[in-house]
């Protein structure tokens, strides 16, 4: 090997090194590990117990349009969403039939998987009743279920990441920007 090619391979190579050296030690604290992260398994998603609100109270509901030609009218607790550790917001749904009827719901909303959860259905007396075995269910744009693909793609979530907080969730919802979506 000729050393006119080594010569530059090693000034390169210690100039690299210099290089490293004289970088502050935030900007080395910064990848320290990040190889090791990076490698590492994500762990599987485990949803974290699900404690059931109190009831909903009129003063804190917040009305949504989920459908221009629906006679129902759609509510959210403002002091029942809640954004989990494990990724899911949670909150209480109140639907107003036209001819009068009311049905209470404590649902989550899991955005990375786009799929919804049933917990408890509320009863008239304002008590609530844990559902049987609830399960995660894909959330599909259909009519009878249109508010959740509103809640969906306009409130809870922004793709598969999930709103920040409660309070931005309420700010969402009270700025009256959940807007129909042809699909969500």
């Amino acid at each position: 090997m000729r050393w006119s090619r080594i010569l530059p391979e090693a000034r390169r190579a210690a100039l690299l090194l210099a290089c490293a050296c004289a970088l502050p030690p935030a900007a080395t604290a910064q990848w320290a590990g990040w190889d090791y992260e990076f490698d590492q398994e994500k762990k599987p998603w485990a949803e974290i117990a699900t404690k059931i609100p109190p009831y909903p109270r009129p003063e804190n509901l917040i009305e949504f349009e989920a459908d221009a030609g629906s006679p129902h009218r759609f509510y959210i607790d403002s002091e029942s969403i809640s954004v989990g550790e494990d990724g899911v917001v949670r909150y209480t749904l109140m639907i107003r039939s036209a001819g009068g009827a009311t049905n209470v719901s404590f649902e989550g909303m899991r955005c990375e998987m786009r799929q919804q959860k049933y917990y408890a259905v509320g009863r008239p007396d304002g008590t609530w009743v844990r559902t049987r075995n609830p399960q995660w269910r894909a959330i599909e744009y259909r009519q009878i279920n249109r508010h959740h693909g509103v809640l969906y793609a306009d409130v809870f979530c922004n793709g598969k990441l999930t709103v920040e907080s409660p309070r931005e969730a309420v700010r969402l919802l009270k700025s009256g920007k959940p807007r129909l979506h042809q699909q969500p």
